[in-house]
């Protein structure tokens, strides 16, 4: 086998072990890790941020220890023009934006099989946990074999060209054989810890972090229950996101949670848990893997990552978005979420709740 293959590794252990899967396979590697940020610059410290010096060494020790070359791609300009630009201002409009999807779809999926293109290389790889399955129809994106990491739902972006491009070797390993492998292969990252927050917000304080970006002050607002009734202040509207309990300063006879924000008002409504539930959602922006015969058509879709697809129907509207209606109403619908459509293993697309 002769395909050369560009390598995207981050310096964790799922990117080192697709990269020596694919080289014991009798592909022709080259790794490759991107600079999407300055940490320094940023004012991030901290193993779970991605793009450090050490994580780019740990990347580099693998790709000499598989006897690979080594490069990296500086893709700062366009991460902060792509990724994070895009994460402030849906921010200060309401919405909870996926980072990850955005970074995915543009860098990863997009500017990366550009570069890999460029050097000649004949196929991109990551170390994303799903499986890409060639049928005589086309190509599709199932769910990965260990259900606890499959990441299908931050790849529901990519488009079937892309996907015919990309190699995914983790898709049919569970957590534990790639670490096992890592540790076999004497990898220095076998035993790496897993980075669980946005990150280039490692912290999880995301008003703190468009307050660095733009420069500008949030501003205090009324936190009001879903009949008008002032409860409280919060110390800025795009701080918050649907479903939130934690944070609100408010004292009640049960948990209150942000049901939902007016951004023109600078206020946020909160409710009772049972105030959350919706039966429907618009969802614009759809991407198909596999486009649909006809509409309406049943399936299923997860509106979070973490969340278990729920059975649905799925209509179109005349400007093309998507209308999703539940057989059981779901909890805390949050516009800027990706929601994503399932038929079993595969996926079949995904789009942006719009609300």
């Amino acid at each position: 086998m002769s395909d050369k293959v560009l390598v995207a590794m981050s310096g964790g252990v799922d990117s080192s072990v697709a990269a020596f899967l694919l080289k014991s396979q009798g592909f022709d590697c080259v790794g490759v890790t991107m600079r999407l940020f300055d940490n320094a610059l940023l004012g991030l410290e901290g193993e779970s941020t991605c793009c450090s010096v050490n994580d780019v060494e740990d990347a580099r020790s693998v790709c000499a220890r598989l006897g690979i070359p080594f490069l990296t791609l500086n893709l700062a300009c366009e991460f902060k023009s792509q990724v994070i630009d895009k994460f402030v201002a849906e921010y200060e409009r309401g919405r909870t934006p996926n980072p990850c999807i955005d970074c995915n779809r543009y860098m990863k999926f997009s500017r990366l099989t550009d570069y890999a293109k460029s050097i000649g290389c004949d196929r991109i790889a990551t170390g994303h946990y799903v499986r890409r399955v060639d049928t005589e129809t086309g190509v599709e994106l199932h769910k990965a074999v260990d259900l606890s990491k499959d990441q299908s739902y931050v790849l529901a972006c990519l488009t079937p060209e892309q996907l015919r491009y990309t190699l995914f070797p983790l898709g049919g390993l569970t957590k534990d054989q790639v670490r096992a492998i890592a540790e076999r292969e004497g990898f220095i990252n076998a035993r790496k810890k897993e980075s669980q927050d946005i990150c280039f917000v490692p912290d999880g304080d995301y008003l703190g972090f468009m307050e660095r970006c733009t420069g500008k002050k949030s501003e205090p607002g009324p936190l009001i229950d879903e009949s008008g009734k002032i409860l409280g202040t919060h110390r800025g509207a795009a701080g918050y996101t649907v479903g939130q309990r934690h944070g609100l300063g408010i004292a009640a006879d049960r948990p209150l949670y942000v049901k939902s924000k007016d951004m023109a008002r600078n206020t946020v409504t909160v409710s009772y848990n049972e105030g959350l539930y919706s039966d429907s959602c618009r969802v614009t922006g759809v991407n198909w893997i596999v486009k649909p015969e006809a509409f309406p058509f049943d399936c299923s879709a997860k509106l979070r990552y973490r969340q278990k697809e729920e059975p649905c129907r799925v209509d179109k509207t005349d400007a093309g978005d998507i209308i999703l209606t539940f057989e059981n109403p779901q909890r805390a619908v949050t516009p800027g979420q990706a929601a994503v459509l399932y038929d079993g293993e595969r996926v079949l697309g995904g789009g942006t709740i719009l609300r």
